[in-house]
């Protein structure tokens, strides 16, 4: 049975370096408007403490693609693992996917005249090797995981803040920040 590969984001652990999202951008010598990943910030009103929380996104391979439906050119497809991935010869730039991803993944690269994405280093990963996020990322935040795997269901498949995953079923899983202690003076 093949795998079904998802990001796993410990949110406990993300520090907000960009380390991954330089990684990346390196990697792939993306133009400055193209971000295949982004960190962002929980915004405290979301969290039961205040709290600084990282949370490193990219493309969520989603088990309903509203990016795929979108794409009048059939320049999306989902592999055997899951992943959906960009057929940039198929790709027409008409920004369509831009628009329906819930979560602003798909980016328009206008020295290309069409649209990129993160496909989970899918290359990389052929060859037995990291995505390039994973392997930057300091903390080890960031993991690869595979979905069928019985013991990744404890994992979390939403944040607050982001959209519900009614509309896309993403594939991303998160590990939630630990209860802080209220009063570390107090040890």
């Amino acid at each position: 049975m093949a795998k079904r590969y998802a990001f796993l984001i410990d949110t406990s652990l993300c520090i907000g370096c960009n380390a991954c999202e330089n990684a990346c951008k390196n990697f792939y010598q993306q133009d400055a408007a193209v971000h295949w990943r982004k960190v962002y910030y929980m915004q405290e009103k979301d969290l039961p403490q205040p709290l600084r929380v990282g949370v490193s996104l990219a493309c969520n391979h989603c088990d309903d693609p509203a990016c795929m439906k979108a794409c009048p050119a059939g320049a999306y497809y989902k592999d055997e693992n899951g992943l959906v991935r960009h057929d940039n010869d198929k790709c027409i730039g008409c920004k369509l996917c831009t628009m329906a991803c819930p979560y602003n993944v798909p980016c328009y690269d206008k020295k290309l005249g069409k649209v990129t994405k993160c496909e989970m280093c899918a290359e990389r990963m052929a060859q037995g090797e990291e995505p390039v996020c994973v392997a930057s990322c300091p903390m080890g935040a960031i993991r690869i995981i595979d979905l069928h795997d019985p013991k990744n269901a404890e994992y979390a498949d939403h944040l607050p803040g982001l959209p519900p995953t009614n509309m896309t079923q993403p594939a991303t899983r998160f590990i939630l920040p630990k209860k802080q202690k209220q009063d570390w003076r107090a040890e």
